[in-house]
């Protein structure tokens, strides 16, 4: 007798849990889409022929992140017309490249997760070279932008964070905003993502050791309009910097220790010793540290009003997405049975 649905209600959306008789894809490629009605197909088609070429089995799972374009339309056509396309999900609003990967995340049945853009910057031929590394044991191969084809108002908040994600990540990565990712679905399924909890890259590969990366093409932006704006960019900095805010805090807990530690030297030499340090302190330089001492002080508010607003969201279980559409063939073919 077969199994019966088992219906989960999380925050947003409606699951079903099936039993799936089909063997488990080697490969889920999770693809993200904003505004790509003239790229899409382009890439469709292209990804598929890479996969198809690598001779391992494969999935892909398109998301559309709120395009309001005809991206979802032609999608649909996709998934109708190809067998191979397990999942295409659809998201109320732009919620983000994180959200929106998630929610591809929760159809992904394979072993290893590839990450995308769908914007035709990444060449999706570009994946056998990562499939190489990563069959030399690697849990994580990250793709790098060698030579970059993004205005500099891109460039400059990604090196910034690069910056701060390489001590989130725990590792020496060049490029963390590059998409193009291989990742093994047991890590990525170690987190619990979900609509409440969106996928957070950097967390990840901080908890893999063997971690790679390799060169990729990339290519000026041919159609569409980006989706990470000034703004978005501020914001995903100051997320991680919220994640790393336990080292800030302990560089300026040892900062101020080692000025004390100064300042009881400084009133030892003053009353034993017949030298001082800074026998003369002048208004200016007072002046001077107290300009300092605040400007800390308020960046050291800033991010724990960060930390403190972020958590509460957290905590008040917000979604990060809300899915509107969802055509999932696992599903499909389960409602045929009944």
């Amino acid at each position: 007798m077969m199994e019966p649905l088992k219906k989960t209600e999380p925050d947003n959306k409606e699951i079903f849990h099936i039993p799936s008789t089909s063997p488990r894809p080697e490969i889920s490629a999770v693809i993200t889409c904003y505004f790509e009605e003239s790229s899409i197909n382009e890439f469709y088609s292209r990804l598929s022929s890479t996969l198809k070429s690598t001779g391992r089995s494969y999935e892909i799972i398109f998301v559309n992140d709120g395009s309001s374009d005809g991206t979802f339309r032609i999608l649909k056509e996709i998934y109708d017309a190809d067998g191979s396309v397990a999942a295409v999900i659809d998201l109320f609003r732009n919620s983000g490249q994180a959200a929106a990967i998630t929610s591809g995340l929760e159809y992904a049945r394979g072993d290893i997760v590839l990450l995308m853009d769908s914007d035709l910057q990444l060449s999706p031929e570009d994946l056998p070279l990562l499939l190489a590394e990563y069959d030399k044991g690697n849990d994580i191969v990250a793709g790098y932008r060698e030579n970059r084809k993004d205005h500099i108002r891109r460039i400059i908040p990604s090196k910034i964070a690069n910056i701060i994600m390489r001590k989130v990540a725990k590792h020496n990565l060049r490029d963390f905003g590059c998409t193009f990712k291989l990742i093994n679905s047991k890590l990525v399924k170690a987190f619990d993502f979900g609509p409440c909890n969106p996928i957070q890259i950097s967390c990840v590969i901080s908890k893999a050791a063997l971690v790679s990366e390799v060169p990729v093409n990339h290519h000026p932006r041919k159609y569409g309009k980006s989706g990470w704006t000034f703004w978005k960019l501020y914001s995903y900095n100051i997320d991680n910097f919220v994640r790393f805010s336990e080292i800030p805090f302990q560089i300026m807990g040892v900062a101020c220790f080692a000025v004390a530690v100064a300042f009881l030297i400084r009133l030892a030499t003053v009353y034993l010793f017949p030298f001082n340090i800074l026998k003369v302190v002048t208004t200016g330089l007072i002046l001077n540290v107290l300009v300092f001492c605040f400007l800390v002080t308020l960046v050291m508010l800033v991010a724990i009003g960060e930390f403190t607003i972020r958590n509460f969201i957290m905590l008040s279980r917000q979604p990060s997405y809300v899915v509107k559409t969802v055509f999932h063939r696992l599903s499909e073919q389960n409602d045929n049975r009944v």
